[in-house]
């Protein structure tokens, strides 16, 4: 009995999930390399200093698992954050520590940022904005936690829900 020759479909273009599977491995196989890299094999250079529990994390790594988790970030701004919300469209952990008190939001998808920038944009308040990422806190918090997160600073007037990015 013949074999049948699987059909090919010319001219017929990708579905977006296939093109994100593609890049999320194309991706992964760019990132191998470093991974590799990092295992060290025990040598002082590759140990951490006695009493620290995680490695020191910089704004550049945070942007390579972006969006960054609530514990990423929590690190890079000095806290151990306290998880509040665990839902499907965000997670939210609350910061406490000696100079500031703020809310770190992560979202799945840009949309549901998106929403929530579009709710808070009725009350008055700054934001620091990133890669599906959200920190409310004091202006001065924000600007501080800016040099070690990323992002961009938004001033909510709470006239509406388009949030302005602040000339900051």
């Amino acid at each position: 009995m013949p074999q049948q020759q699987p059909r090919s479909h010319p001219g017929r273009t990708s579905s977006p999930a296939r093109l994100v599977r593609g890049a999320a491995v194309a991706g992964s196989l760019v990132l191998l390399p470093l991974a590799a890299g990092c295992g060290g094999d025990g040598g002082d250079a590759a140990r951490e200093p006695k009493g620290s529990k995680t490695p020191e994390i910089s704004a550049v790594q945070a942007q390579v698992v972006a969006p960054a988790k609530v514990e990423v970030i929590a690190r890079l701004t000095g806290c151990e954050a306290k998880i509040r919300i665990e839902a499907d469209e965000l997670r939210q952990g609350v910061c406490h520590t000696k100079r500031a008190d703020y809310l770190i939001t992560t979202f799945p998808e840009e949309r549901f940022q998106q929403t929530w920038l579009d709710t808070a944009g009725m009350y008055q308040g700054d934001f620091l904005v990133g890669s599906r990422w959200v920190i409310s806190a004091e202006l001065d918090s924000l600007e501080r936690f800016r040099t070690k997160t990323g992002g961009t600073i938004v001033h909510m007037s709470g006239m509406g829900p388009s949030p302005a990015p602040s000339s900051s």
